[in-house]
């Protein structure tokens, strides 16, 4: 087999890992999928020989990329107009390699919008470490810093995350059903019903990007989330099809107009109260258009 194939073989093997890394680094699928591409480009351009590890190689490669990515997407979100949510992965269950991580929840809206608390090289720290399991050593080369000061980073970002950080259930199968539960009342548009399932101090946020009639300030509390919910897909039932699909690991609402994807709805679970605590819209044209993916869950 030619050098150049071989080389392809291997990097296809890390190609979910890679993308695992830079969309939890960006929150984006779509310049995920161009760092991976980028990497792609350089790793054939590398003499392979010179590469001790793949692995290591591949996600260096991305981590930097996605980290100078970040810093410039980070300007470009102070002047987003209203709240901003990551872009959903449509057809991405628990069982995909894509949440194949030691953390699985942290393929999660919920875990993805409280990331945006960390300072980029803390992102990744954080990311490569407690997620993929990567050593103090490595992370260090990876971050061109020293073992010391990547413990320091992991440490920082671990106390920033602590006190907001989801409470994510130890019975993967409840949190499962209560999210799907919640989801299929919804498409009744049942307030009363909701209501019952939701913490008191819920909140959902709608990230339509100025591109889409969205509220653009956080709805708090049980009552109003409750009724916000329910009024938002009784419109989407009149107006195309609501149905339940994986998104981001867990259940999904999807609503799609005209046979295209217009929304997705995620719901985060407080495992200690077993309720809803937070609702996430994004409702953002641009931000659903993962193709091969939301292809396959489309209205025939």
């Amino acid at each position: 087999m030619p050098a150049t194939h071989r080389g392809t073989d291997v990097f296809e093997d890390h190609r979910a890992l890679l993308f695992s890394i830079a969309y939890r680094m960006l929150g984006c699928a779509s310049d995920a999928e161009d760092i991976v591409q980028d990497a792609y480009l350089r790793w054939q351009a590398t003499p392979h020989s010179t590469v001790r590890s793949a692995r290591d190689y591949l996600s260096t490669i991305v981590t930097r990329l996605a980290l100078d990515h970040l810093r410039s997407a980070r300007k470009r979100r102070e002047v987003y107009v209203g709240p901003w949510l990551p872009e959903p992965l449509v057809g991405v269950d628990a069982n995909d390699p894509l949440a194949a991580a030691a953390l699985a929840e942290s393929l999660s809206t919920a875990f993805l919008v409280l990331l945006e608390r960390l300072s980029a090289r803390q992102r990744a720290a954080f990311l490569l470490h407690d997620v993929f399991g990567y050593e103090y050593q490595e992370l260090a080369a990876t971050l061109q810093t020293t073992p010391a000061n990547a413990r320091q980073l992991v440490a920082r970002a671990r106390q920033e995350l602590a006190r907001d950080r989801p409470r994510f259930a130890t019975d993967r199968r409840r949190a499962t059903a209560l999210a799907e539960r919640f989801l299929t009342i919804s498409r009744s548009s049942d307030a009363a019903a909701l209501l019952s399932l939701l913490s008191p101090d819920a909140i959902a946020h709608a990230d339509g990007g100025g591109k889409f009639a969205a509220a653009r300030n956080p709805i708090v509390g049980a009552d109003r989330v409750a009724r916000f919910v329910a009024s938002v897909v009784r419109k989407w039932t009149a107006h195309g099809e609501v149905r339940v699909a994986p998104v981001n690991g867990t259940p999904g609402l999807l609503w799609f107009r005209g046979g295209r994807l217009a929304a997705v709805l995620t719901v985060s679970i407080d495992a200690g109260a077993a309720t809803v605590d937070r609702v996430f819209m994004v409702l953002n044209p641009d931000k659903l258009q993962w193709p091969d993916r939301i292809r396959s869950w489309a209205p025939p």
